[in-house]
């Protein structure tokens, strides 16, 4: 992706930087710029296909990636199209507060157990950005209630509406109205082709009940001398298979019928949670990977994933000492420097759960936003509604720090791009 000018990018971010110190409104250009005016994708690669996309009026047609062109006439030449993305994410800008674009940072936790109501206040008085349904919810009719109440009291930009809807084991959303997934590595056996014809089927479930955005598909490989004793993926068969050159058709045929059904998807848990013993949702110990390095093969189904072009990466909370000392989800080595430089990534990094994981419990609530932002990453989830006052007040106080605020308004920018070219912007 390229701009009509090498200074264009850091203007509109330095705009958007001003708006979140200051609170005031602002205006500013996305970088996703075409010539027809369409989105490009996440990745930097021109090649990777994409489901249909959304401007800012309308729900059809399809994105393609390009670049803009500029006036070679003029010394101050600037771009000859109109970009309907860039001028969705200027006027939503322009109408939010600093509380409410802190807010679009964030993804909070519905569980079943808490009601539809569960939540309100974090939508409300926090301006949560998304929010992911949790612990099991049963029908579809119980789905739907929930997600139209959330619409109906969020304010600005639409949510992001999640569910963790892999298959197997891990299947949020049960009951009337939902098909009986099976586990990633069942699935591997269908076949690519009828794969995504299933997860096409899958996807319009969660359409029905709205429901946006599906954090899939697993993109870990687990060796086969590690197996069930993977604690997060491979104990409840979660890989798609044994080697990377396994796991990435079927994982890509799973991401192509969520696309093929308009949900968005999230590749996880980069880079790579197959090697490790503990599960960072329960353990602190056991979460650190020796192997993983920078031109690891493991790599290679998370590259296909992101050029196949998923909307989001979720980037893991566990330890990869041969690329960085800090955890991953705080690391910019991983989530700038190999995610987005070496691989390309320019779209929505978002973190596993940090609120009740085990693996970040020793970081303190506030710095598990902060540092997640620092280190280039954009959505913080976390499962406890609790965290979410404690993780906004982190982050206000930090934009004091200019470097920091930069990191972030180029996290808002990712974001409401992401929602602009989903239709979650009216910018009518």
């Amino acid at each position: 992706m390229t701009t009509s000018s090498s200074g264009a990018s850091g203007r509109r971010r330095r705009a958007l930087l001003a708006g979140l110190i200051t609170g005031t409104s602002v205006a500013l250009g996305a970088g996703a710029c075409t010539p027809s005016g369409t989105p490009s994708t996440g990745a930097s690669s021109t090649s990777a296909s994409r489901p249909p996309a959304t401007s800012a009026s309308t729900t059809a047609g399809t994105a393609t990636a390009g670049e803009t062109t500029s006036n070679s006439s003029s010394s101050s030449s600037a771009s000859t199209s109109v970009d309907p993305i860039g001028a969705c994410v200027d006027t939503a800008v322009a109408g939010l507060s600093e509380e409410e674009q802190i807010g679009q940072l964030l993804m909070v936790g519905l569980d079943a157990g808490a009601g539809a109501r569960g939540v309100d206040s974090a939508v409300t008085e926090h301006h949560v950005g998304g929010v992911i349904l949790l612990g099991g919810w049963s029908g579809a009719a119980t789905v739907t209630a929930v997600t139209e109440h959330l619409n109906s009291i969020a304010t600005g930009p639409k949510l992001f509406l999640a569910a963790d809807q892999e298959g197997g084991q891990v299947q949020q959303l049960k009951g009337a109205g939902f098909s009986t997934i099976p586990s990633a590595t069942q699935q591997a056996t269908l076949g690519p082709a009828a794969l995504r014809e299933a997860a096409t089927d899958w996807a319009q479930e969660l359409v029905d009940v709205g429901i946006n955005v599906n954090l899939a598909p697993v993109a870990d490989t687990v060796p086969a001398d590690i197996g069930t004793a993977n604690g997060p993926i491979g104990r409840y068969h979660r890989e798609y298979g044994s080697t990377p050159a396994a796991v990435i058709p079927p994982m890509t045929a799973f991401l192509a019928g969520m696309h093929d059904g308009e949900v968005m998807t999230a590749v996880k848990h980069f880079p790579g949670i197959g090697r490790i013993r503990g599960n960072t949702d329960s353990s602190a110990t056991g979460i650190t990977d020796p192997t993983t390095t920078l031109d690891d093969p493991y790599l290679e189904p998370f590259r296909a994933g992101i050029d196949a072009g998923t909307d989001f990466v979720m980037v893991s909370s566990a330890a990869y000492p041969k690329i960085a000392a800090a955890q991953a989800l705080f690391a910019p080595e991983i989530v700038t420097d190999l995610l987005r430089t070496r691989l390309g990534y320019d779209g929505v990094v978002i973190t596993d759960d940090v609120g009740a994981a085990a693996a970040v419990a020793a970081t303190p609530i506030g710095e598990r936003a902060t540092k997640f932002i620092a280190a280039g990453g954009d959505i913080v989830l976390t499962a406890k509604a609790s965290d979410i006052p404690v993780m906004a007040r982190a982050v206000k106080a930090e934009l004091a720090d200019e470097e920091f605020a930069a990191k972030a308004g180029a996290a808002l920018e990712r974001v409401l791009t992401l929602k602009a070219r989903r239709g979650l912007l009216d910018c009518s």
